[in-house]
């Protein structure tokens, strides 16, 4: 396939990195219906802050990268990628509705000879059985004749600036072994640790599904070890300090599980496993666990407060972070915000301190105020609930009364300062 002229479809934390990249090799459009967003895009501002701003702007200067809300201005690109969420419903179902939005999208610009490659997480088989049967509705053209496809998961790590999509080793796959190289070679122009080329499409989505669900059952193993030994009087960190002098123990450590891909995944492939009649009892238990800890850390806390002597009712509480990692301002998911609805029923002073967060998506989101700046009072109780670095800086002893509680969901302040961690 000669003269490549790739568009991007959903400018967000996946898409945006990854248009800018190929822009380097290829002429690339990156399409959003978010005009606010594309307008910002223009400007050379990023509030993902996933790419740096000089580097945005310099792909915008040298005209090879462009950002739009113009479905037209697409039409004549040939390589196709789709970055657009894949969440669930508050009844944790998979919701395809962007995925399906996105093919509509793809439909009514594609061509003869023109390849889409999908990057959203998904259950093996969506790719083919959901997305491509839209995308041929809406062209009238007919897939792996007309049109053709590929599937190469994101593997982004929002506010990792270490593992940048440049330098991340992408897994590729196509609708045809010709496809497949072309698709491959494509990617790997733009990366430095190449790419591995699955055996095909489904192979591929299994393989984002199981990075993500690893990860969850391993952390969720993690948290079932810290309620066993805080109910026994044993610090959880210590033990796995301990556990980790063997050469073969994973160390990994307790915490919340929010964002868009762990916290989120898994029950694709637990949804799609129980219609092959597959019960997946560790994924499921897994999601369970997980999905509670914010609960058990606002327990915990109040727990500690009545053994200090801290009157729960009313007490003026400061939260650091609400984001769902630190260093960023993806707010998707966090589980910080079920320690604030855990205590609201025992007081409404709760003061949420985050200086990433953007406050207008985070009322939007989730009908939580917070602020960007820390009001300089006391508190009967201060939770360390996100591990920004500007929250290492802190004289927190200085913000917290004299007999108040200092608990640390993230296990990296002093342990002699605090009364209590996950």
């Amino acid at each position: 396939m000669k003269d490549i002229k790739i568009a991007v479809i959903g400018l967000g934390y996946v898409g945006l990195p990854l248009a800018r990249l190929f822009s380097t090799k290829f002429p690339t459009i990156g399409y959003d219906i978010n005009q606010e967003r594309i307008n910002r895009l223009m400007q050379g501002k990023d509030d993902t802050l996933e790419v740096d701003d000089a580097l945005l702007k310099d792909a915008i200067d040298k005209h090879n990268f462009i950002c739009t809300t113009d479905l037209d201005k697409i039409r004549e690109c040939n390589f196709y990628v789709v970055t657009v969420p894949t969440p669930v419903d508050r009844h944790n179902n998979p919701d395809l509705t962007p995925l399906y939005k996105a093919s509509e999208t793809v439909g009514k610009v594609i061509s003869k000879g023109d390849i889409v490659v999908y990057e959203s997480t998904v259950y093996p088989g969506v790719t083919e059985e959901e997305c491509l049967p839209v995308v041929e509705r809406v062209s009238g053209l007919k897939f792996n004749q007309d049109f053709f496809a590929g599937y190469s998961p994101e593997r982004i790590n929002p506010g990792d600036k270490e593992h940048t999509v440049e330098k991340i080793r992408k897994v590729t796959s196509g609708s045809t072994p010709e496809i497949a190289t072309i698709v491959d070679d494509t990617y790997n122009s733009v990366l430095i640790n190449g790419t591995h080329k699955a055996s095909s499409i489904r192979v591929a989505e299994a393989s984002k599904i199981i990075e993500n669900s690893q990860r969850d059952v391993n952390i969720a193993f993690m948290n079932e070890l810290a309620k066993i030994f805080n109910a026994m009087g044993i610090d959880t960190n210590d033990a796995i300090e301990a556990a980790g002098s063997k050469w073969n123990f994973i160390k990994l450590k307790p915490g919340l599980v929010g964002g868009h891909c762990i916290s989120v995944d898994p029950y694709y492939l637990i949804q799609k496993a129980q219609v092959y009649g597959v019960l997946p009892r560790i994924m499921s238990d897994a999601r369970r666990l997980n999905d509670n800890m914010g609960e058990y850390v606002a327990n915990r806390v109040i727990k500690l407060m009545n053994l200090k002597g801290v009157v729960v009712k009313d007490a003026k509480i400061l939260i650091l972070g609400i984001t769902f990692k630190e260093n960023c301002p993806d707010i998707r998911n966090t589980k910080v915000v079920d320690i604030v609805h855990t205590l609201e029923p025992y007081t409404k002073n709760i003061t949420i301190y985050d200086p990433w967060a953007n406050q207008k998506e985070v009322k939007h989101e989730y009908k939580v105020e917070i602020t960007n700046t820390l009001p300089k009072e006391e508190y009967d109780t201060i939770i360390l609930a996100v591990a920004h670095n500007e929250f290492l800086e802190l004289d927190l002893n200085s913000l917290r009364k004299e007999n108040g509680v200092l608990y640390d969901v993230k296990n990296i302040l002093p342990k002699e300062i605090v009364d209590g961690r996950l």
